[in-house]
């Protein structure tokens, strides 16, 4: 009788467990199948862990790139790359994309915020990235770059690329391909500061445009209210043919670390693949407070809008939004907060609408950027 009580108990026990788990997973918001790929050790000489960004190999194989900021460093430091062949369960160590400590001739560059992409139909992995002189202080007046890999991400080679595009560059946002009077392009939102460091300088959004991925000219660019600074668009589908979206980022022009009075993000459409694009305008259903978001469109013709819901540079929990074409954008849901820091989302749909998800995170409130999180968010549900 007592082993019988003892059975039972054990069985409750485990069930009690079992269940808070449950409760707490899903209290962490609707990502799910969540897998920590790389934690930031103490003693390195990276001070951060940030901005990844994932891309499809082939079936269940995918790579996800990201930054390791170099203490003293603002947003600079090396590039590496995870790559998991069981759908995302298990990842790789690091592999290295772009490395500080490798001379480029008599020059030594520190890298940050990449961007991969795979062209459709080839078997070649991209990496683009921006570069500047190891001696900047940060990133803002940077140049692309850009490495490529033909085994999956397991070794890159540097590639020079052409830019006749004469400006810094500052990346952030994925690569899309356009069909241009049959023509193949591939379009890569990108912005610059170059007014941090010269009062005549400006803060500009824009798309440069490529038929090989290897020389780059300016496709257009979006204009602007006078006082709003827009940048970090990412590029999705609009809600009519051949029309092209951008929703950005925003702060105060003149004092770029300050969200706007109104916290949103602003948005522009292009009707003649990206040479022209609408005046940017507020996104009022869209909240951002200076911080990157996502935005996309899956194959059922859902919008989607992942952001931050904090203060300026506060960056907690993150949420989103959808919007089913001709409708309004719906409620706000948790994406992911586990009592942590999280930020910079980039999302990859696997099949109609489930998306494959990684962001930069950490394991406390006091910390931000000490962890890569990868999981799974699934629109069907």
């Amino acid at each position: 009788m007592k082993r019988s009580a003892t059975v039972i108990s054990l069985v409750l026990l485990i069930g009690f467990f079992y269940t808070a788990q449950v409760s707490r997973a899903q209290e962490t918001g609707d990502v799910k199948e969540i897998v920590t790929i790389d934690n930031l050790s103490p003693n390195s000489p990276y001070n951060k862990i940030w901005q990844p960004f994932i891309a499809k190999w082939r079936k269940n194989y995918y790579v996800i790139a990201y930054g390791l900021q170099l203490r003293g460093k603002g947003d600079m430091g090396d590039i590496v790359c995870s790559i998991t062949k069981d759908g995302g369960k298990t990842w790789t160590s690091s592999i290295s994309i772009f490395n500080h400590r490798l001379p480029n001739g008599s020059q030594r560059f520190v890298y940050n915020n990449a961007v991969l992409f795979k062209p459709e139909g080839q078997n070649i992995l991209w990496c683009f990235a921006m570069r500047c002189p190891q001696y900047y202080r940060d990133s803002e007046d940077s140049e692309l770059c850009a490495a490529y890999s033909c085994d999956g991400g397991l070794s890159w080679q540097h590639v020079e690329l052409t830019i006749e595009f004469h400006s810094p560059v500052i990346t952030c946002a994925g690569i899309v391909t356009v069909k241009d009077d049959d023509i193949t392009k591939y379009l890569l939102p990108l912005h610059r500061n170059t007014k941090r460091y010269d009062p005549k300088g400006d803060r500009e959004q824009f798309v440069l445009e490529s038929t090989n991925l290897l020389n780059w000219k300016l496709a257009g660019y979006i204009p602007r209210p006078s006082d709003v600074w827009i940048h970090e668009g990412n590029i999705a589908k609009g809600d009519n043919p051949d029309e092209l979206m951008i929703v950005m980022r925003t702060a105060q022009y003149e004092k770029a670390g300050r969200a706007l009075d109104v916290p949103q993000a602003y948005s522009s459409v292009s009707k003649d693949f990206g040479k022209t694009w609408s005046m940017a305008i507020e996104e009022k259903a869209l909240f951002n407070t200076a911080s990157k978001a996502y935005f996309g469109k899956d194959k059922k013709g859902r919008h989607i809008y992942v952001y931050n819901d904090d203060k300026r540079g506060v960056r907690k929990g993150l949420y989103y939004v959808t919007k089913e074409p001709g409708k309004n954008w719906s409620k706000p849901k948790l994406f992911y907060f586990d009592n942590n820091r999280n930020s910079y989302p980039t999302l990859l749909e696997k099949e109609p609408g489930v998306f494959l998800c990684v962001w930069d995170s950490s394991d406390d409130l006091k910390r931000k950027r000490t962890a890569i999180r990868f999981g799974i968010l699934d629109l069907n549900k």
